[in-house]
C-alpha cells in the first residue's frame, strides 16, 4: 500500500512539473509578406533559400492547455495553425492583426466557407483595420457569415486574454493606405515581449527604441532589409523600413545583454541574413543581436 501511494504521489508531482505553467511565444514565420521564394525572383536568394521559410507570424500559447493565439494571419496561415495545434495539442483562440498589408491579414480567407468554415473566431484589430474588414469584400463576408468576430482594440490600452496575459497595441508610423499600423507588447506572468514586424525609419517614431529595449525581455523587430544594397528594383523612398545596419547603429550603446534580447524578423527575400552562413548574418550575430528562426520558443 505504501509503495502504491508513493508511486501515485510521484506521478502527480511529475505531471505538475511537466505541465506548461507559463505562456510560450513560438516563431512561426520570419520573412516579408511576399514570402520566399518570392514571385518573379530569379536571383540566387530564391533559387537556393527556397525551403522552410514562411511569412512572419508568432504563436502565443497559454498555460494549462487554455489555447493559443496567432499574431498575424499570414498567407501561410493553414500551415502555421496546424503547427501550433499539433505541437501544443491545444485550441485556437484567435488572432491579433498589426495592419492591412497582404502578409499580415490575408490568411483570414482560410477561415471562410471555402476552407475551414470557422465559427466566431476572435480577430483583434484596431479601429481602421476593423473598418477595412467590415467595409470590403471578401473580408466582410467572414463577418456576415460569423466566421470571425471582430474585437476592437484601443491604442496604448492593454487587453487581457487570460489571468496573467495581456496585449497592448501601440501605433507606429508605416504606409497606412488601408489601416493604422501597430506593434504589440505581450505581457506575461514573468516576462514581456515586443512584436514590431513593420515600421518606417526610427526617427519618424515618437518613442525611443533604446528605452523599449531596456524595458522588455525579448523583441521581434523589423529586419526587412539589411541595407540599401539590396534595393535595386523599387525607389528606396517607397519602402522606408529601418535597415538592420541602421538599427544596430541606433542601439550600439546598449549592453550585450540588451542587444541579445533582439530578434530580427520580417526579412525580405533579398536579405542576406536569411542565409545563416553569410558574412552579413555572422556580422549581426557577432554584434550581439539575433536573427529569428522558425520554431524558436520564448517563455513569458
Amino acid at each position: 500500500m505504501y509503495v502504491r501511494r508513493l508511486l501515485i504521489i510521484l506521478f502527480l508531482v511529475f505531471e505538475s512539473l511537466s505541465s506548461q505553467k507559463t505562456s510560450i511565444i513560438t516563431v512561426l514565420g520570419t520573412v516579408q509578406d511576399g514570402g520566399l521564394p518570392h514571385i518573379g525572383c530569379e536571383k540566387h536568394c530564391c533559387n537556393k533559400l527556397s525551403s522552410d521559410f514562411k511569412v512572419t507570424s508568432l504563436g502565443l500559447t497559454l498555460p494549462d492547455n487554455q489555447g493559443f493565439y496567432l499574431f498575424e494571419a499570414s498567407p501561410n496561415f493553414p500551415d502555421q495553425l496546424k503547427y501550433m495545434t499539433s505541437l501544443y495539442e491545444s485550441s485556437f483562440n484567435g488572432v491579433f492583426l498589426t495592419h492591412a498589408h497582404i502578409g499580415h491579414y490575408t490568411g483570414l480567407m482560410y477561415l471562410g466557407k471555402e476552407a475551414l468554415g470557422a465559427k466566431n473566431i476572435p480577430v483583434f484589430a484596431m479601429t481602421r483595420m476593423s473598418e477595412y474588414l467590415v467595409n470590403n469584400g471578401p473580408w466582410s463576408q467572414l463577418i456576415s457569415d460569423s466566421n470571425i468576430e471582430l474585437i476592437n482594440l484601443k491604442r496604448d490600452e492593454a487587453h487581457r486574454i487570460s489571468k496573467n496575459i495581456s496585449i497592448k497595441p501601440i501605433i507606429v508610423p508605416h504606409r497606412d493606405e488601408f489601416s493604422e499600423t501597430v506593434g504589440y507588447f505581450i505581457y506575461g506572468s514573468k516576462k514581456t515581449a515586443f512584436f514590431l514586424p513593420d515600421i518606417d525609419k526610427w526617427d519618424r517614431w515618437s518613442m525611443s527604441l533604446n528605452d523599449i529595449v531596456k524595458s522588455v525581455d525579448v523583441l521581434f523587430l523589423d529586419g526587412t532589409f539589411y541595407d540599401n544594397s539590396e534595393i535595386n528594383y523599387r525607389p528606396i523612398e517607397s519602402i522606408p523600413h529601418p535597415f538592420v545596419a541602421q538599427t544596430m547603429e541606433t542601439l550600439k550603446t546598449l549592453s550585450i545583454n540588451d542587444k541579445q534580447k533582439i530578434y530580427f524578423i520580417h526579412m525580405n527575400h533579398t536579405n542576406p541574413m536569411l542565409d545563416q552562413y553569410s558574412n552579413i548574418a555572422l556580422r549581426v550575430l557577432s554584434e550581439g543581436f539575433n536573427i529569428a528562426k522558425i520554431g524558436q520558443t520564448f517563455e513569458l
